[in-house]
């Protein structure tokens, strides 16, 4: 029994920790929301799979990410892998297969190898060949479930058995198995171990916990060391910190090696899964409270609907900051995203949210079906009440502030009230002069008068009541905005203006096509009025319109609201979802640019309530003081934080993988084939190994042999080729997110397809002799007949000499016709030669020769220590040439870009076409120096030609990648850094010269 004293101590301690946390809170939220950084977790996205989403068990013991991005997790019936978008089991039955399904736990040693262990003691690692390679048993390890592994300083491997002891594997292979001595109570081990920097294992058991010291020694702690009585386990964080979870309690181990309470979460239970993620913040999973964080914000709980009751057994943090969590009822992931979600769980009076405002004293007000609410100083809204409706809670349409600081309400049933105060001053219904019904848009003059949009027109309020403004529109009114004295309206018959003369005129929006019906609102933004419509956007600016629909590349029709941040983007709001699109972008598009919108588009992904915004109602977004951008949706209101914006928009690009391949459906060991059999269909399936967002993410693909560039391929994740000619290919693959780059580093694979039969050389070849063989078969008939004929008029020489001259003169002629058909034949034979080894478009030599002369070169480079340079020339922007002045014209460029670089090149070097518009030049007996003013002097030559193909304002200029033989450096090596220094010309800005 401890000691008075020891419990008073305790009991202080926990006192004074639960003190802190307590002040700490506040000052924590304050510094969280004034620094940009991790949302709170009630922002969060939990996406969650279980054994239908094709999990193998709904226990996850342990979780891990490889080096290459794939994500790993174990359960009882084997280990999946994931890629974002499906899983791939490893079980028994699979092949590769494993052992034993119930896997234990996952580890990654310091070279990023995947391990495993299993329910029978076996130890388990994934080789590049993708194949599971197991160490052998030693007789004296345990048929037991390995809890934990770990690996020391030394290289040793660490195993935690449970019900046993430790395991250990030597760098050498040797196994060691460690008993626990008596009172040590490693047969109640917990599945948790860790060493730290000095080599000593720390064990997490169920009663107490357990050190191993590096020179053999064991250690027992428990409440005579001030930890409570039960289980208590070890985390060590990536900084080196090693933590202890005891209870309800976690400690942290000071550098003098002693522990101290860190945090008490009274009523968490017992925690069985901790992480320290990359922002330095502590989260801890619990047997059946959930998962709890601890950060700037203090103490945040994530709420209990977004996981399933029991355990939770690991916790991963991935390469992108996503949180991952392993439980007994599932997988579970906490994503960031970026708008934040406003409900009933933050005291909106309803989700279906019509209106948002901010007025003047910066107090946010939000209308919808629930009625009126305000946002208090608690970050909670609270109803505003509105008497005198026909409806107990009034349906909130639209908001507007007058300029003596009242707020107006327009109401679905209920007229307008107007509020001082939060208080309602007035009432406007049909009494009053305002028409019942669908009050959808209020609008404020600088003079103060308050118009009103109703279902019958608009009418205007001042000092004298409500009265019907004349001649504007007579049906219901869904767009009002007071602008430069002027006031637009938006209704179902489309737009009009009432000038300040009192004039209404109407706006044929028509005229810049589309036929729009319905105008929802209008914006002015850098001095042109935008008009939201049923069919995209219209700009009228002096007087002209413009027109941005879905030809521009907006994904719908109907868009409601339109809105510029300090960023110089616009947020346009619609039925599907929030756009967002530079505005530079935007007022390209209504210049007639022809350039696709380079926009962005956020659903609930990305934390929308619903991607349902709403239209006919005002205002149904806004830009507040703070610059956040706050929207009206149908399932609540949505925010979004500038600092926010910046944090989720720039991502690293997915890093791509190739994953399988087949051949006319049959599944091929790619990462060891290189050669296909001709004529097949090629099946290609990959991935980019991102979590945030993985539908979304864009791929493109590059067939090397074949494509000249990049080929866009959206979100497919295959690619297929039939009947690909013999030759030499290399599949590259990038990914990127929306909006993002590509891929530094393409997932690459080289294969080579050989030929059918009838494409060999040797087939040609006899192809050719059969036919020269038939030809003199043919020729040896004809001779044989001449012969013939020869005999018969030697014996009528007399009777028939006449004919016998004739027929003399025939055999003349086929005589001639043999001779002329074998001059063919060597013609053709000479031609064939020269096709083999020459480009039939511009004469030069092609890939075939220059291959050989690049060999023979390289070999008398290295016998005698002379220098060589290669040098790989790409047109800019060929395709372009081809798709704006045709095909022909490109051929044209490429012939006289054969002929100045053949008339530009020195004596002694080789000037060759590879294919499309690459070129190479190859430069024996010349150091790197000569070979960069070679090719400066091959650039400015291209520079100066004029004119191309005939077109005076064709523009030619191409790109280079020069390179220098290095020492024992290959064919193969040499062309793989000078495209690479060609890649990073092209991409540095094009016509320059890259040195690799």
């Amino acid at each position: 029994m401890p000691s008075r004293q020891q419990g008073g101590w305790r009991a202080r301690v926990a006192c004074w920790a639960v003190l802190c946390l307590l002040l700490w809170l506040p000052a924590a939220a304050v510094l969280a929301a004034a620094q940009p950084g991790p949302p709170p977790l009630r922002d969060y996205a939990v996406d969650a799979w279980t054994t239908r989403n094709g999990l193998l068990h709904n226990s996850v013991r342990d979780m891990a990410q490889t080096a290459e991005g794939y994500l790993w997790f174990a359960t009882w019936e084997g280990v999946v892998r994931y890629n974002g978008v499906e899983f791939t089991a490893y079980n028994r039955g699979s092949t590769p297969g494993l052992r034993d399904n119930g896997v234990g736990a996952l580890y990654l040693d310091p070279n990023r190898r995947l391990w495993l262990s299993d329910s029978r003691g076996n130890l388990g690692r994934l080789g590049d060949d993708g194949a599971w390679h197991y160490l052998e048993r030693a007789p004296e390890w345990p048929r037991a479930l390995v809890h934990d592994m770990a690996i020391d300083g030394q290289g040793r491997m660490w195993l935690l058995f449970e019900g046993h002891g430790l395991g250990c594997v030597h760098p050498d292979g040797r196994l060691d198995y460690i008993a626990p001595p008596p009172g040590i109570p490693l047969r109640a081990s917990f599945q948790r171990m860790a060493i730290d920097a000095a080599g000593d294992i720390w064990i997490g058991t169920l009663e107490g916990l357990v050190r191993y010291t590096a020179d053999g020694k064991w250690q027992r702690y428990g409440r005579a060391d001030g930890f409570p009585q039960g289980l208590v386990w070890p985390y060590l964080a990536p900084d080196g910190t090693l933590w202890l979870a005891a209870g309800e309690q976690v400690f942290r181990r000071r550098p003098d090696g002693r522990f101290r309470l860190a945090h008490a979460l009274p009523g968490a239970g017992y925690f069985t899964s901790m992480l320290q993620d990359r922002e330095g913040q502590l989260w801890l999973g619990t047997e059946n409270r959930g998962v709890a964080r601890i950060g700037p914000r203090g103490l945040e709980w994530l709420p209990p609907e977004s996981l399933t009751n029991g355990r939770i057994a690991s916790l991963l943090e991935d390469a992108e900051g996503g949180i991952w969590i392993g439980a007994n009822g599932g997988l579970f992931r906490l994503r960031e995203t970026l708008f934040t979600s406003w409900t009933r769980r933050d005291g909106l009076g309803g989700d279906y949210v019509r209106a948002v405002l901010e007025d003047d004293a910066g107090t946010l007000w939000v209308g919808g079906s629930g009625g009126l609410d305000r946002l208090g100083a608690d970050g909670r809204f609270h109803a505003v009440a509105l008497p005198g409706g026909n409806a107990q809670v009034p349906s909130i349409l639209s908001l507007a502030q007058g300029r003596d600081g009242d707020l107006w309400a327009g109401t679905f049933a209920d007229g307008v009230f107007r509020l001082r105060q939060g208080r309602v001053v007035a009432h406007y219904g049909p009494a009053e002069g305002v028409p019942s019904g669908h009050v959808r848009v209020i609008a404020v003059c600088e003079d103060g008068r308050v118009w009103i949009g109703t279902r019958r027109g608009v009418v205007v309020i001042d000092e004298a009541g409500a009265q019907p403004v004349p001649d504007a529109p007579q049906g219901l009114v869904t767009a009002l905005a007071a602008i430069g004295g002027e006031l637009w309206i938006g209704s179902v018959e489309g737009a009009s203006v009432r000038r300040a003369d009192g004039r209404v005129e109407r706006i044929p929006l028509e005229d810049a096509g589309g036929d729009p019906r319905t105008v929802f609102g209008f914006h002015l933004v850098g001095g042109a009025v935008w008009a939201a419509s049923d069919r995209g956007l219209y700009r009228i600016r002096d007087g002209r319109l413009a027109r941005v629909g879905m030809e521009q590349g907006l994904p719908v029709d109907a868009v409601f609201h339109l809105l510029a941040d300090d960023a110089g983007d616009a947020w346009i709001t619609s039925n599907r979802g929030v756009l967002r699109v530079p505005l530079a972008a935007l007022e390209a598009a209504a210049d007639g640019s022809g350039a696709r919108l380079p926009l962005q588009h956020y659903t609930e992904i990305d934390g929308l309530p619903s991607s349902q915004g709403n239209g006919s109602s005002s205002p149904s977004a806004l830009r507040r003081r703070d610059g956040s951008i706050w929207v009206a949706t149908a399932a609540g209101a949505a925010s979004v934080a500038p600092a926010r914006l910046d944090r989720y928009a720039h991502r690293p690009p997915p890093p791509p993988v190739i994953e399988a391949v087949s051949a006319d459906g049959r599944a091929l060991d790619w990462r060891s084939t290189s050669s296909l059999p001709g004529g097949a269909r090629l099946a290609v399936t990959y991935a980019g190994l991102s979590y945030l967002l993985p539908e979304r993410i864009r791929y493109r693909t590059r067939l090397e042999g074949l494509d000249e560039d990049w080929i866009e391929r959206g979100t497919r994740r295959d690619v297929e080729f039939i009947g690909l000619p013999p030759g030499s290919y290399t599949l590259d693959v990038q990914a990127a997110h929306p909006g993002g780059e590509w891929s530094a580093e393409p997932a690459r694979w080289s294969f080579e397809v050989q030929p059918l039969w009838w494409q060999r050389t040797s087939v040609r070849a006899a192809g050719l002799l059969a036919a020269l063989l038939l030809l003199y078969g043919a020729y040896r008939y004809r001779v044989h007949r001449y012969q013939a004929s020869n005999r018969r008029l030697a014996a009528q020489v007399e009777a028939r000499t006449a004919d016998l001259q004739a027929q003399a003169r025939q055999l003349l002629e086929i005589d001639r016709e043999r001779a002329g058909l074998l001059e063919q034949l060597r013609e053709q034979a000479e031609a064939y030669a020269r096709q083999a080894r020459e480009d039939a478009l511009t004469g030069l030599p092609n890939r075939r020769q220059f291959d050989e002369h690049l060999a023979r070169d390289i070999a008398l480079a290295r016998r005698g220590a002379h220098p060589l340079c290669l040098a790989l020339l790409d047109i800019d922007h060929f395709k372009r040439i081809n798709d704006t002045r045709s095909h022909a014209v490109g051929d044209q460029v490429l012939r006289e870009v054969g002929q100045v670089l053949q008339g530009e090149r020195r004596g002694s070097d080789l000037v060759a076409r590879l294919g499309g518009e690459e070129f190479a030049l190859l430069m024996p007996d010349t150091l790197l120096e000569e070979a960069q003013l070679a090719c400066d002097n091959l650039q400015e030559a291209i520079r100066r030609h004029r004119p191309w193909a005939g077109d005076e304002e064709l523009q030619v200029t191409f790109s280079l990648g020069l390179v220098a033989l290095r020492p024992g450096e290959g064919m193969e090596d040499l062309y793989r850094r000078a495209d690479a220094a060609l890649y990073q010309a092209k991409h540095a800005g094009r016509d320059r010269l890259q040195i690799g």
